[in-house]
């Protein structure tokens, strides 16, 4: 699929993954919408992609609720006159205070809301919008989370694997829709939302040891997946692992990716 002259929406934008995805396709000739809840790292996103030349909006929406969802997509098509790409990036980590199983219901709720509803809600809502322009791509950010269990999270990491049974369920609409679904499955990345484990800024005690196990990720290595899936026409339901070489169990858990 050709990127430049595309509209693109993007969730989550306003930092990490999101906001290296958003600057990215703006750079390849897409209009943006950069969507977030975040107000003011949605507007950094927007001044981030228009330095590289591009052109992108922000649009406030919230992916744990349909309310939000339909909004939010709607203001995009009302804007630009209708949506080709969509990345659902939009996803939370518990947290650290206090963790699992002592976590409260409304936090186990909001996690699985924004990263296995919003995902999937957001998956139907670009399959409407994307099906009105003869069809399109789109991405969900999974996890390498998704492949195995996560004691101290099981939330965020059952979340994840929802999100790649589901885009591996979606691998028929490419033939009946024209559009692709595909998952990208981060290893750790240096993002905000490792300090939000914790206090923040610091992460939390228990996941320190994986960040120092390993090289961290960078958004900017996301991205360029991300536009790999959308431009390359031939997958469809397929996951993409992205790890670093040394990260712990690397061949165990391609494997197991793979086998998926």
């Amino acid at each position: 699929m050709e990127i430049s002259g595309k509209v693109a929406l993007v969730t989550g934008a306003s930092s990490g993954i999101g906001r290296a995805t958003a600057v990215a396709l703006g750079a390849e000739g897409a209009r943006v919408a950069v969507a977030d809840i975040d107000r003011e790292g949605g507007a950094a996103t927007v001044r981030a992609v228009a330095e590289m030349g591009g052109e992108a909006s922000f649009f406030e929406g919230d992916v744990s609720t349909p309310a939000g969802v339909q909004g939010l997509f709607a203001a995009v098509e009302a804007a630009y006159g209708g949506i080709d790409i969509v990345h659902n990036n939009a996803g939370i980590m518990t947290g650290d205070a206090p963790g699992w199983p002592d976590v409260a219901l409304e936090k186990i709720h909001l996690v699985t809301s924004v990263n296995a509803a919003g995902v999937m809600m957001g998956t139907g809502a670009a399959v409407r919008a994307l099906r009105k322009r003869g069809g399109g791509a789109v991405v969900n950010t999974a996890s390498v989370a998704a492949l195995g269990p996560m004691p101290n999270d099981p939330m965020y990491a059952a979340t994840k694997a929802a999100v790649v049974n589901f885009t591996e369920a979606c691998a028929g609409l490419a033939e009946s829709e024209n559009i692709r679904v595909n998952a990208v499955l981060p290893g750790m990345v240096d993002t905000p939302i490792i300090g939000k484990t914790g206090d923040g800024v610091n992460p939390a005690e228990w996941l320190r040891p994986a960040i120092e196990a390993t090289t961290m990720l960078q958004p900017e290595q996301i991205a360029d997946k991300v536009l790999e899936l959308i431009r390359d026409d031939s997958r469809a339901g397929a996951a993409e692992l992205v790890v670093q070489p040394d990260t712990p169990r690397a061949a165990e858990i391609a494997a197991a990716a793979e086998e998926g």
